[in-house]
Formats: C-alpha cells, sequence, structure tokens
C-alpha cells in the first residue's frame, strides 16, 4: 500500500494504532475513516494480513448484528408476531438460534476465512484498489448498483440450478432445513453453496475491476455489507410496513423468500422480483393468480 499518499507522510515505522493514528493525522485531507484505513494498513505492515483482517472481522461483526434484531423480534412474539409473515409457525427456539449459530460459525471460519485469506493477492490481480483516497460516493453507488443486478442475475440461476433433483440433494438441502426462515439462517448452507453463492458477490467486483482497474476495495467492503443485510433481511420471516418492497416494487423482500421456503420452488431470485417474473417461476398462489391472468 502506498503509505504516501498526497502528504509528506512518512512509511510508517513499528508503533502502537494510537501513534500511527497520530501520524495519520498530520494529513488534512483524510477523512476519519481514510485515517482508520491507513492506520490499520500502517501497523501491520502486511497488505495481506491487515487486507484478511479487515475484511474478515467486518463480515462477522455486520453479519451478527445485523441478525439481533431478528433475534429480539422471535423473542418477544406477542409484540411482532402480526408482522410475522408465516404467523401459524412458533418463532425458532434458543436452542434452534444457537445451533445456527454454531453451524455458521464453522461455515466462517473453516470455509469462509481460507477464502478471505487468499483474496488480497486474487485483488490485487484482478487490478482492485486498496490505496487512499477512498472511491467518492457517486462511483461507489453505481458500482454497488451493478454488483446487486449482476449478482441476482448470477443468484438466479444457480439457485434454480440447486433445486435439480442431484444437486440439490448434493448442496441446497441443508439450506431448506427451515421451511420458516429466521435471520441467522440467512449463511446456514453447506460449504460448496457458501462457495458457489460467494463467487456470485465477489465475482463482479473482481470482473469489473479487471476491465476497469476503478474498483475500490471499500466499495466490495460496502457492497459485502449491503448484500449481507439484505440477505438476513430477507430470512427474516417478519414483513413491516416499511418494508423496502414497498417503497420499491421490483424489490423481492422478505415475503418474496419467505414464499421461497415455504413452498420450495420458485422465487429464486435474491434480490429482485424480474427473473423469476420474466421465467416464470413466481412462487406460491402469487405465481399462480399470475399464470390465471395470462
Amino acid at each position: 500500500m502506498d503509505y504516501t499518499f498526497n502528504t509528506t507522510l512518512a512509511a510508517p515505522a513499528t508503533g502502537s494504532y494510537h501513534e500511527l493514528y497520530e501520524i495519520a493525522s498530520l494529513n488534512p485531507k483524510l477523512s476519519f475513516l481514510e485515517k482508520l484505513w491507513w492506520t490499520h494498513y500502517a501497523y501491520w505492515d502486511n497488505d495481506i494480513i491487515a487486507t484478511g483482517i479487515i475484511t474478515f472481522l467486518a463480515h462477522e461483526i455486520l453479519y451478527f448484528s445485523r441478525c439481533i434484531p431478528w433475534i429480539i423480534a422471535d423473542a418477544f412474539p406477542n409484540l411482532f408476531h402480526r408482522f410475522k409473515i408465516q404467523d401459524t409457525k412458533a418463532p425458532p427456539s434458543a436452542r434452534e438460534q444457537w445451533n445456527c449459530v454454531k453451524y455458521i460459525l464453522a461455515i466462517h471460519f473453516i470455509v469462509e476465512l481460507p477464502l478471505i485469506v487468499l483474496f488480497h493477492p486474487m485483488m490485487e490481480f484482478f487490478g482492485l484498489q486498496y490505496s487512499l483516497p477512498f472511491p467518492n460516493l457517486k462511483t461507489l453507488a453505481i458500482q454497488t448498483v451493478i454488483f446487486f443486478f449482476v449478482e441476482d442475475t448470477y443468484h438466479y440461476w444457480l439457485h434454480r440450478a440447486f433445486h435439480w433433483g442431484p444437486l440439490y440433494r448434493a448442496v441446497h438441502r441443508v439450506h431448506h432445513q427451515y421451511a420458516a426462515p429466521f435471520g441467522l439462517t440467512a449463511e446456514y448452507a453447506s460449504p460448496w453453496e457458501t462457495m458457489l453463492l460467494g463467487f456470485g458477490t465477489i465475482g463482479p467486483p473482481l470482473v469489473l475491476g479487471w476491465c476497469t482497474g476503478e474498483v475500490h476495495l471499500m466499495t466490495v467492503l460496502v457492497w459485502v455489507a449491503l448484500r449481507q443485510f439484505q440477505a438476513i433481511d430477507a430470512h427474516s420471516g417478519y414483513d413491516f410496513p416499511w418494508s423496502l418492497r414497498r417503497i420499491f416494487p421490483l424489490w423481492g423482500g422478505s415475503d418474496w423468500h419467505d414464499d421461497h421456503h415455504r413452498y420450495f420452488r420458485g422465487n429464486y431470485s435474491s434480490s429482485f422480483k424480474h427473473w423469476d417474473v420474466l421465467m416464470g417461476t413466481v412462487a406460491g398462489p402469487r405465481g399462480k393468480k399470475m399464470k390465471k391472468s395470462e
């Protein structure tokens, strides 16, 4: 990493996070987050380790913190029952949730952590940036929207293939253990499914980086965080009046993906509705009603 971004900062010597942050603060052009970013890479002085730590910690902290609201909702059914999609099903027990946490942690450490360690060399090979400054908000937003639509297309066709008998039995049936999903089950999947669907998340930034050389690691972190939030919310089992799908009709939302788990087939997309509508794979009574109206 270039430790001398537009400044007189010297290459870092060994020091604590606090000492290195004080050095970064000498550059008035750096934002607070950019100072922390510079400090982190300077402290480790090993870009592979620094990228691995920031990527893995961001994934773990954001995943489990986003699950907390849904754990709370399941713990207080009297307050939130009216928003429950499958309202005849009992909320998951504490034991079920704990078993889910243990399985997901195993997947994260055994499957995802080694891939995250390899991410930095892959990122450099495909031309992704990680030096300062961060990309501007317009660039970050446009690229993130592109990633959402590309990933959704990839997810639709792969997920649909997962429901073919042999692939379902070998790969996908783990994820369908819960017919009434809850937030933690977003990444409850077999190792093979984790890796294959994970490529749909990380592939678009790598390809765009290879083609343009203008994709930054910060954009990737924001994209992955938003994709995590979307997946967790889609598996939450709750549909609130302020849910995004009520504002943005193309958005699938939790009611859309909940129907996939309830009826088993259809609604294969991750974030949007258009592929299921175009291909005639809308799940449940909603899909039957659409076919009758054609």
